[in-house]
């Protein structure tokens, strides 16, 4: 017999930033929560251990993550820009601008391995979408 979830749908955002499966939205994508255990920062099971959702869904499916952290990286210095410009100010004169592109590099080197799972999170919801009546076919119970 298979399994099936009951109850209400779990937010589509609420499950891209917790890198959940975007079929169930209950199982994770990761096998260890941890971003910053560098051995095993992208380590992903080939399917979801809730509903059995194949992760990787062809050959090279995430090469495509590289433009969604790129452009999440951009949005992100960009917002430290703005907020540096609101709060300090941007000039060469005193060189706020340098301090502002230091703070941003820094931040950004140091989000990364968040922005790279991010990235994936964010990738495979654009193709697989949440089913409520889906069937674990991977499983039997």
């Amino acid at each position: 017999m298979c399994a099936k979830i009951t109850g209400s749908e779990p937010g589509l955002v609420y499950s891209v930033l917790t890198n959940k499966c975007p079929r169930c939205r209950q199982g994770n994508l990761f096998t260890n929560p941890n971003p910053y255990n560098f051995k095993i920062t992208m380590r992903m099971p080939e399917h979801c251990p809730v509903c059995g959702q194949q992760y990787e869904l062809q050959t090279g499916f995430f090469f495509g993550t590289g433009y969604v952290s790129y452009g999440l990286s951009v949005a992100l210095i960009g917002f430290i820009f703005i907020a540096w410009t609101l709060t300090v100010g941007l000039s060469y004169k005193d060189n706020s601008i340098f301090w502002c592109l230091g703070v941003a590099a820094a931040t950004t080197l140091l989000l990364q391995p968040v922005l790279q799972r991010l990235s994936r999170s964010i990738w495979i919801a654009f193709f697989v979408r949440y089913d409520s009546t889906f069937v674990n076919s991977t499983k039997t119970t």
